[in-house]
């Protein structure tokens, strides 16, 4: 008898009805085309039923959904066995009561932003006859928010910078009075910072940029200089040559004490504010953003080519870049940085609208925020851990205001005059906006009013000074 070969075998067994795994998978996909219209479809919706069926039950074994594997179950007498049903019952449970504590937070957010209602403030000033007219240009408010700088720009060219002061009570008021001296320069404001030389922000520290014949520089101001009710002498006050300083940061740990950082073209300068000591770091782009950390003196760089990278001081007498404790990058030019309390993170905002929550110790982002609107502005972000809220003004004028911990946002505030690219408000947010006895609120300034958007709906109007305005 002639021995047969493979082909030969093949095809007895086509001609029998035998088929291969492959062929009859094939035969039934064919058919279900024949019969049924949109074949892809009703491919995809198999394999999604497939996946979200619950993993079938195995007598003495557990399914574990985050390992995606099966684990023995051991009788639940024996105490050294931490597998038990009843055990497994409490795991769930304990993660039911922490979303649901997690989903707790974040409404209670969404009731206290939503409740913000708007409140005009009229500020009170020496010269009443002579009301503001000087558009706002930018507010920062010192750790208490009992002070806040402001900088106006003025009609003949300029601008214009003082101090206005706040007092909050238990009920909601806030009044404002404008400080006595006001100062005018024609150079223009690039950056502002409170300082801390005598003792806790008695001090601004400014970064003027150079116009025609007037060099730039960086002016430390003690804040008594704005008052004329204290007769003592105002304090420090030194200019520093710095020219066209794009940014700067105050350190307040007492390794560097006293010590200020400026962000410039292609360098950073740190300089002791008492003795005039410099360093001088060369980089390779601009950089438009600093912080320094509270518990190590630690100088994070937020820079034009999307890099950010940290200066440790302690690694002063190295001449190479291995003076960046760590280094990464987002895609566009950094406006902001901002160092959360547990300083193992980081929150960053660009120039194409996307700000996101760094793990400094991996160089990884952890969180984004989704809404900003940014394109070419320099636009800062704010953080009140307090109140668990991330907040930020768009290019579009519209104040964003985030869950902290989730990502969540929780509302977008419309300005109150017609959007512009020069009309861009500018916020400060407290947990005791006034002082002590103030309460949680957003200050904005737009144009030439400022307004008052307080946690409280039953908002006490303070002895004229404030009025309600339509929302």
């Amino acid at each position: 008898m002639k021995k047969g070969n493979w082909r030969d075998r093949g095809r007895d067994r086509r001609r029998l009805g035998y088929r291969s795994d492959w062929q009859r998978d094939r035969t039934q996909e064919q058919s279900v085309s024949l019969h049924v219209q949109g074949q892809y479809r009703v491919r995809v919706f198999i394999v999604h039923v497939y996946l979200v069926l619950p993993s079938p039950e195995l007598p003495g074994f557990y399914f574990d959904a985050e390992k995606n594997r099966y684990f023995r179950l051991l009788p639940g007498h024996n105490n050294c066995n931490p597998l038990t049903r009843g055990l497994l019952q409490e795991r769930e449970q304990e993660k039911h009561r922490a979303r649901m504590i997690t989903e707790d937070e974040r409404l209670i957010h969404e009731v206290k932003v939503s409740g913000m209602r708007r409140h005009r403030l009229e500020v009170q000033s020496s010269e009443s006859s002579s009301p503001n007219t000087d558009h706002f240009r930018l507010i920062v408010g010192d750790s208490a928010c009992e002070r806040v700088f402001t900088v106006n720009d003025v009609s003949h060219g300029g601008c214009k910078y003082g101090i206005m002061n706040f007092r909050g009570c238990s009920r909601g008021s806030l009044s404002v009075k404008m400080c006595d001296n006001l100062y005018f320069t024609n150079r223009k404001v690039n950056s502002i910072c409170w300082a801390s030389v005598t003792h806790s922000d008695s001090h601004v520290l400014l970064c003027l940029v150079g116009m025609a014949e007037t060099p730039g520089c960086v002016s430390l101001l003690p804040a008594s200089l704005f008052s004329n009710s204290n007769p003592d002498q105002p304090g420090m006050l030194c200019s520093f040559k710095i020219s066209t300083a794009w940014s700067c940061a105050w350190c307040l740990n007492p390794q560097a004490d006293k010590t200020f950082s400026t962000g410039l073209s292609r360098r950073v300068i740190v300089t002791d504010a008492v003795t005039g000591r410099r360093q001088t770091y060369g980089i390779s782009s601009d950089v438009l953003a600093q912080q320094f950390a509270l518990r190590a003196p630690v100088l994070f760089n937020g820079c034009r080519s999307g890099e950010i990278f940290s200066i440790d001081l302690r690694q002063r007498g190295r001449r190479d870049h291995s003076w960046k404790a760590c280094r990464f990058s987002q895609d566009s030019a950094i406006t902001s940085v901002r160092i959360l309390q547990d300083e193992n993170y980081l929150l960053a905002a660009d120039m194409i609208g996307e700000i996101k929550l760094w793990d400094v110790r991996v160089t990884k982002p952890v969180r984004k925020y989704e809404g900003h609107h940014n394109q070419h502005a320099y636009l800062p972000l704010h953080v009140n851990e307090a109140e668990g809220l991330l907040m930020a003004v768009g290019q579009d004028c519209y104040t964003r205001l985030w869950s902290l911990g989730d990502g969540q946002l929780l509302r977008t505030i419309p300005s109150p005059h017609p959007a512009g690219k020069d009309m861009i408000p500018s916020v400060v947010f407290s947990s005791q906006l006034g002082g002590n006895r103030g309460l949680p609120g957003l200050l904005m300034a737009v144009r030439h009013d400022l307004y008052y958007f307080p946690y409280n709906s039953d908002y006490q109007e303070g002895g004229g000074v404030v009025t309600q305005a339509a929302y």
